[in-house]
């Protein structure tokens, strides 16, 4: 199978590099010190019709809008400054979604095992096997759509929210932790007649199809929140 070594750094800042085929969204981000590397994966992305940003420092990166408008991030492990595990970790602190393929040169089990529990799609050795990285680049694609469209479910979800009163919002609260109609009355003093009621204003104006549907899209949002 072919493998290469590597991509290009850009002093002066990330540079968008127009490709053959246009793909929605499909902008890989590529960060690594190495100039052979950057040079060697560009051209291996231009091969395939996409389209890449690239830096040779995780601090570049992160100066930088990519983690919006990329679909997935190549990154190496090991670079003076940040190293690829601490930009992971950046990311997620900021509860930035963007899928991660990290390559390395000298990688190790420990190393590996942390990437992957820390979201990572792949952790692949140089030099790189085309295939493996074109598999791990489409899951990663595949990963962010999920990402998309989990993000603008709970922005449907939180505009709907909004319309709640706060003691429709009690309710709600309440039944999603498992009580009962009569259950929830009692909590609040009220009646399980007025519960109910709250209930189907709840669900006319979350615009859920099923109660079960409601109480999984409310855990998602208080997950998130």
């Amino acid at each position: 199978m072919p493998t290469w070594g590597g991509l290009r750094s850009f002093a002066d800042g990330a540079t968008l590099l127009p490709m053959g085929i246009e793909h929605n969204s499909s902008v890989l981000a590529i960060l690594d010190d190495d100039e052979s590397v950057q040079i060697a994966l560009q051209d291996l992305v231009e091969s395939e019709g996409l389209s890449a940003l690239c830096f040779g420092t995780a601090e570049q990166f992160l100066d930088s809008t990519a983690r919006y408008e990329a679909s997935c991030l190549i990154a190496d492990v090991g670079m003076p400054g940040m190293s690829g595990l601490e930009l992971q970790a950046r990311l997620k602190s900021e509860k930035c979604p963007l899928p991660i393929i990290f390559i390395t040169a000298r990688g190790d089990i420990p190393m590996a095992v942390r990437a992957m529990q820390g979201g990572a799609i792949d952790f692949l050795s140089k030099p790189i096997d085309e295939d493996a990285l074109f598999n791990s680049v489409q899951r990663a694609f595949e990963q962010e759509r999920a990402n998309r469209r989990e993000a603008s479910e709970q922005e449907a979800f939180a505009v709907r929210y909004a319309t709640l009163t706060p003691r429709e919002r009690e309710v709600l609260a309440l039944l999603v932790r498992g009580l009962l109609n009569k259950q929830a009355a009692f909590e609040l003093g009220i009646t399980e007649y007025t519960v109910q009621i709250h209930r189907a204003h709840i669900m006319r104006k979350m615009e859920a199809h099923s109660f079960a549907t409601l109480v999984r899209g409310a855990a998602k949002f208080t997950q998130c929140a």
